[in-house]
């Protein structure tokens, strides 16, 4: 995950690796707290595990199951949105086109381009034209602004989606650790008790830290409202949008095809 400005970045080679962790983790964790249970049952019928041990074991070994299963069923809540980055790179992506495209036409209709010899054209028809031409080349130019921006914007909440899938990654590798070693703790009934709570004592931590991880990307998704805002503003301005609309090309002083050198190559008739 790169960051430009302090702000992460999206990869999608590298979220895909991130989900392909995730969907491998949760697996993995599923089938590891389906062994917790078992591991006590078969300690428990030792006959060196006293009555009340084994109670102990067995009831460490349902709320290490119920715990996890909770946390399982967070994670798979979190992940229903796991889609949702990809599609915002791809829509940055497309939204880069549309820049492109955009400023290629404000660049091609700039009056420097368009400019036309006022030796052998002058008069309103002129200015109306250059006018006309200034205001079509300014309104390509803010479509080409509110693109980029949209781009930026896209880019940057796949970025977040990204980082915050690599926080979840990270959580379920260390929840996969802790519940193998609360069954490793389990089954050797030795210390057996006091090593199973490890995972029961961290649970709250690693739920912790995805919610952490969720509040801090609905806050930056949040901000994005803000953007969204000024987006609606850049498209509305009546500066490059007379009354919230794209520019007449047309003019009625056209009409005016004053020439100066008394032979125009054309002409304008009524």
């Amino acid at each position: 995950m790169s960051t430009e400005s302090g702000k992460a970045m999206f990869s999608l080679a590298q979220y895909e690796a991130v989900m392909g962790e995730i969907e491998t983790g949760t697996k993995t964790f599923e089938a590891k707290l389906a062994e917790v249970i078992p591991a006590a049952d078969s300690v428990s019928s030792q006959w060196y595990v006293n009555h009340v041990l084994a109670e102990l074991l067995q009831w460490i070994a349902r709320k290490t199951v119920e715990v996890g299963t909770e946390i399982l069923n967070f994670i798979r809540d979190v992940l229903k949105g796991a889609t949702a980055p990809i599609f915002m790179f791809m829509d940055a992506y497309k939204w880069t086109d549309f820049k492109a495209a955009a400023n290629g036409v404000s660049a091609d209709v700039t009056t420097q381009n368009l400019v036309i010899d006022n030796s052998d054209w002058s008069g309103k028809g002129h200015e109306a034209y250059l006018g006309a031409a200034a205001a079509q080349s300014a309104a390509a130019g803010r479509i080409g602004s509110v693109a980029k921006s949209v781009s930026d914007n896209l880019m940057l909440c796949a970025g977040a989606g990204l980082a915050f899938y690599v926080v979840v990654a990270g959580v379920i590798a260390k929840l996969i650790v802790e519940v193998a070693a609360a069954t490793a703790a389990i089954s050797s009934a030795v210390f057996s008790a006091v090593g199973a709570m490890i995972f029961l004592e961290s649970g709250a931590v690693n739920t912790m830290a995805i919610a952490t991880a969720v509040g801090a990307l609905a806050a930056f998704l949040g901000t994005q409202v803000n953007a969204l805002i000024t987006l609606h503003g850049e498209a509305v301005d009546p500066t490059s949008f007379p009354n919230g609309v794209w520019p007449n090309s047309n003019s009625a002083q056209y009409n005016d095809g004053t020439v100066n050198d008394g032979d125009a190559d054309w002409s304008l008739k009524d």
